[in-house]
């Protein structure tokens, strides 16, 4: 039995492997992490690539927080909305926003570059945003356009 650790462990080896060589197709990465003692699957695989927001592309499977991703479209909420997952307050000057796995950074990159002054900054992690407002009030606002931005 597989538990969530096992699949955690398996998807940071994915996002390991796509970042660091070229990967043209599934049986590669399975043989991959094969190699690297995950037990899996063709459809495991499928499905974390899939939950992951890993694009293919004529080069191969591309990590959502690539710059290729980034330069896909001009408007890049649309570009990250797939990955936003929830948004929530904490507290009255951070907000929460969880992303799929490896997706983070993009979409902060993406809330960065909107340049909205009522935020101050953003701290990413693999599959969370904090972003930090001066008060209440500009919580709410940002709140709003993420919502707005992401449909979520």
């Amino acid at each position: 039995m597989h538990t969530d650790h096992h699949r955690e462990a398996r998807r940071t080896a994915i996002v390991r492997l796509l970042r660091t060589s070229p990967v043209r197709r599934q049986e590669e990465l399975v043989r991959l992490l094969k190699r690297e003692g995950h037990a899996v699957t063709q459809s495991s695989v499928s499905r974390d690539l899939r939950e992951l927001g890993v694009l293919k592309h004529s080069d191969g499977y591309v990590l959502p927080d690539t710059a290729e991703l980034a330069a896909r479209t001009q408007d890049k909420f649309s570009a990250v909305a797939q990955f936003v997952r929830e948004l929530r307050a904490a507290g009255t000057s951070i907000t929460v926003v969880k992303t799929t796995i490896g997706s983070a950074g993009s979409v902060a990159a993406a809330i960065d570059k909107a340049g909205w002054t009522e935020v101050a900054g953003t701290v990413s992690g693999d599959d969370t945003i904090f972003i930090a407002t001066a008060d209440a009030r500009a919580q709410s606002l940002v709140l709003e356009r993420l919502r707005e931005a992401f449909g979520v």
